[in-house]
């Protein structure tokens, strides 16, 4: 069976309209775009970068809590038209996560790091919870 091809990388625009489904008009141009790949039987990217983006947009421009963003990322990026870093959607899922130490954009740090098989060196002594993680 072939891979699905991985049509488009979607930029944060894209990402905060899907989440928010605001301005409506947008949110709709997007659904239609993503139900067009996913008929297609095709894939987007979503980068740590638009993520993290988005993340902090709808706690900020949005206002809406922690928790509720990180839920709404899980939720939209698990459907399977979205290719995401292997180790975020677990990452999205961790109980308790809104409040951790080290918070989610660390924590994605570490996972990158671990992903190149690298250490993670770092001046934030709450990062000592991490595996394979050296304080400065």
């Amino acid at each position: 069976m072939n891979k699905p091809e991985i049509r488009a990388a979607l930029d944060t625009s894209v990402v905060m309209r899907l989440l928010t489904g605001q301005p409506s008009a947008l949110a709709q141009v997007a659904r239609v775009y993503l139900a067009e790949t996913e008929q297609a039987g095709a894939k987007v990217y979503v980068s740590n970068l638009v993520i993290m983006e988005a993340y902090f947009a709808c706690q900020h421009y949005y206002k809406m809590p922690k928790a509720a963003v990180l839920q709404g990322l899980h939720t939209l990026l698990s459907l399977p038209t979205f290719v995401v870093h292997p180790q975020l959607l677990s990452l999205l899922s961790t109980d308790g996560l809104a409040t951790a130490k080290p918070g989610v954009l660390d924590r994605l740090i570490h996972a990158e790091a671990r992903s190149a098989h690298l250490p993670l060196v770092t001046f934030e002594k709450s990062a000592a919870r991490l595996t394979d993680t050296l304080i400065l």
